[in-house]
């Protein structure tokens, strides 16, 4: 029988350096109904003013992300296997404060563009304990080798629907959080961003990126992302282990700047997947169109 090896439980989370610079817990732990949130957005009264949810939400893109022209197929990794590299600039790592003062970090996030330019993507189930308290989080975008080159964002709400907050649905294991400014700017100004694809169940090769939380650099690796169930994706390549969690399935990919779009986060059925070699993703449909657009609102 093979263990669970994907995230990190989390009475392990350690405090992230301040300025410095998953998959879920190894045994399956529900978070706590009402926990996870500071914002709870019921997704079936805002699907009748949705009208693009049957296809791509691809926002007004800036420079260097998604909308560069004519993106290259990709192809899968040969082997199987998640190589380690040192990253993008939209995809990072989250580090949680507490009082143990050791950084380490415990799951994956992506910026994903949106009007006002400082919203984040991961998974719900990595926020489990920390909706009331997100300043908490941070967030470091392209880390790498114990380096933030784009420096280290401090979180000022989470937002994750309300199927999830009240009963942990694998379905809606998806949440976006609000940047605080740094320094005057905004996080999407300085690391470009995803773009926020609905409605899509991706045909082709997708890249996925993590952060496993025994290293200090993100994991990749490239293949199909097949139809698990009418609600699930399914991905094969092994390494995606402990803290990979949140991190994003992209089509689409930029070859200048490896951004893309963004069509599943790790997460869902099985919390994200009990093994490294099979990841999963709620696919995004009505659900996390209406939770995009709170999480719009609410920025």
């Amino acid at each position: 029988m093979r263990t669970r090896v994907r995230h990190t439980r989390e009475g392990e989370l350690a405090v992230a350096r301040r300025g410095a610079d998953g998959k879920y817990p190894e045994r399956r732990r529900r978070p706590q109904p009402g926990r996870a949130r500071s914002l709870v957005t019921s997704s079936t009264s805002l699907m009748s003013i949705m009208t693009l949810l049957i296809f791509a939400i691809v926002m007004a893109s800036p420079a260097g992300t998604a909308a560069d022209s004519a993106p290259p197929e990709l192809a899968a990794s040969v082997p199987l296997s998640a190589t380690s590299f040192t990253g993008t600039a939209a995809v990072g790592a989250l580090f949680v404060t507490s009082a143990s003062g050791t950084p380490t970090h415990f799951c994956t996030a992506s910026v994903v563009h949106s009007p006002r330019r400082d919203m984040v993507i991961t998974a719900a189930h990595c926020l489990a304990s920390y909706a009331a308290n997100p300043h908490q989080i941070t967030f470091v975008p392209g880390y790498h080798d114990g380096k933030a080159p784009y420096g280290a964002w401090t979180m000022s709400r989470v937002i994750v629907d309300s199927a999830w907050a009240s009963a942990s649905d694998p379905d809606d294991d998806v949440a976006f959080l609000i940047v605080e400014d740094h320094a005057g700017g905004r996080i999407e100004d300085v690391t470009g961003s995803e773009q926020l694809g609905v409605g899509l169940q991706p045909a082709g090769v997708v890249r996925v990126i993590g952060y496993p939380n025994s290293e200090q650099r993100p994991v990749t690796c490239q293949n199909k992302a097949t139809e698990f169930s009418a609600s699930q994706l399914k991905f094969e390549c092994g390494g995606f282990t402990n803290g990979t969690s949140g991190g994003p399935f992209l089509t689409d990919v930029s070859p200048v700047t490896g951004n893309g779009l963004v069509v599943g986060v790790i997460g869902g059925y099985e919390l994200g997947g009990y093994t490294a070699a099979i990841s999963y993703s709620p696919t995004f449909g009505p659900s996390v169109g209406a939770l995009y657009k709170s999480a719009v609102a609410a920025s």
